[in-house]
C-alpha cells in the first residue's frame, strides 16, 4: 500500500535527493574501498599461486611427476575466448591430489582466480584453513551436502564470477570408492530416479553427480561458459596411505578439458533435461578415463561380483 501523496512529497522526494548527493560525495570513498578489497583478494591469490607452485614444481622436479593436458586447440579464437567469460569448472574427482593439480593449473597456467567448493574437512590443512577462508571458497560440512544453504552459497559464488573468475565444483562430492559408487547408485533408486541409477551403472570409473549444486551454479551466472575436465594417473591413491603406497617416481597424469561455449550450455531446458545433458558429459568422461589411463595407474573398476551390494 502507498502512503498518502503528501507524505510522498515532502518526505520521499527530498529522501532521494539526499541519498543521491550523499553517493556522490562517497563515491570515492566506496571506489577506493572496492579497489583495497580487490587489492588483498589478489595478494592472497598470489599467495595461492606460489604455495601451489612450490608443491607442483617440487612434484615434477623431484619425483618425475608429469601431468599432460589435452584440450581445446589454441586457436586464435580460442584464446580470445578462454579470457572472455567467467567459467564453472566441473571434475571428476579421484584422489587428494587432484583438487590440487586443478586449481594450480587454472591460478597459474590460465590466469583464472579459482573459487572452490570443497569439503570442510579440508580446513584441516592449517594453510588452506587460512587462506581458504580468506578467498571466496564454499566449505561444504559431511552428511549435509544437500543442505540448502550450500546451494545458497554457491550461487552467491557463482552470480559473483567476474571475467576472470573460475567456479570450480566437484560434482561427485568425494574421491571414488567401490562402497561410495554403490551407495550412490542406492540413492538414486531409493528417490526414485531408477533411470539415472542404470545410467550411473554404466560409468564404473566415476561417483553418480549430485546434480544440484552443479546446475545451481550454471544457472547462476548465465554468462559463464562450462569445462568439463577428467583425469586418470591418479585412481589409486584414494587415501592419504595411499600416497605412499603407490605414488611413484615418474608418474605420470593424463587429463582432458572439454569448453562448452555459454550460448550452447541448455540453460533454458527444463531441470530433467539438464540432469540429462550432465550425466551425458559424465558418460564421456567415463568412457575417456577408461581410454587414457596410463598403463601403470591401476584400474578403479569393479569386479562383476562388487556391483550388487
Amino acid at each position: 500500500m502507498l502512503p498518502p501523496r503528501l507524505l510522498r512529497r515532502v518526505v520521499l522526494a527530498p529522501l532521494v535527493i539526499a541519498v543521491a548527493v550523499a553517493l556522490v560525495l562517497l563515491s570515492p570513498l566506496i571506489a577506493l574501498l572496492a579497489v583495497t578489497v580487490s587489492l588483498v583478494q589478489s595478494r592472497h591469490y598470489a599467495i595461492m599461486r606460489w604455495f601451489l607452485d612450490v608443491i607442483y614444481n617440487t612434484a615434477t622436479g623431484t619425483f618425475g611427476l608429469r601431468v599432460e593436458v589435452d584440450e581445446p586447440e589454441l586457436t586464435a579464437d580460442e584464446q580470445a575466448a578462454r579470457l572472455a567469460r567467467p567459467v564453472i569448472v566441473l571434475s571428476r574427482h579421484a584422489g587428494p591430489g587432484d583438487s590440487l593439480l586443478l586449481v594450480h593449473h587454472l591460478l597459474s597456467v590460465y590466469g583464472r582466480r579459482p573459487r572452490v567448493v570443497m569439503k570442510a574437512t579440508m580446513q584441516l590443512d592449517p594453510s588452506l584453513d587460512v587462506v581458504g577462508n580468506r578467498l571466496p571458497n564454499v566449505f561444504v560440512r559431511h552428511g549435509r551436502a544437500g543442505a540448502g544453504i550450500f546451494s545458497e552459497q554457491i550461487e552467491r559464488l557463482a552470480g559473483g564470477l567476474d571475467q576472470l573468475g573460475a567456479l570450480v565444483i566437484f560434482p561427485e562430492g568425494g574421491n571414488w570408492t567401490p562402497g561410495r559408487w554403490r551407495r550412490g547408485i542406492r540413492r538414486l533408486e531409493e528417490h526414485g530416479r531408477g533411470d539415472l541409477a542404470t545410467r550411473a551403472r554404466d560409468m564404473p570409473n566415476l561417483l553418480p553427480p549430485r546434480t544440484g549444486g552443479a546446475l545451481s551454479a550454471i544457472a547462476a551466472c548465465p554468462r559463464a561458459d562450462v569445462i568439463f575436465v577428467a583425469h586418470a594417473g591418479l585412481d589409486r591413491i584414494v587415501t592419504v596411505g595411499d600416497v605412499w603406497r603407490n605414488l611413484r617416481v615418474d608418474q605420470r597424469v593424463n587429463a582432458k578439458w572439454w569448453r562448452v561455449p555459454a550460448a550452447e550450455v541448455p540453460r533454458s531446458a527444463d531441470y530433467a533435461a539438464q540432469e540429462r545433458w550432465l550425466y551425458d558429459w559424465w558418460q564421456r568422461i567415463d568412457a575417456w578415463i577408461s581410454q587414457n589411463r596410463p598403463d601403470d595407474a591401476g584400474s578403479p573398476a569393479l569386479a562383476p561380483g562388487q556391483v550388487g551390494g
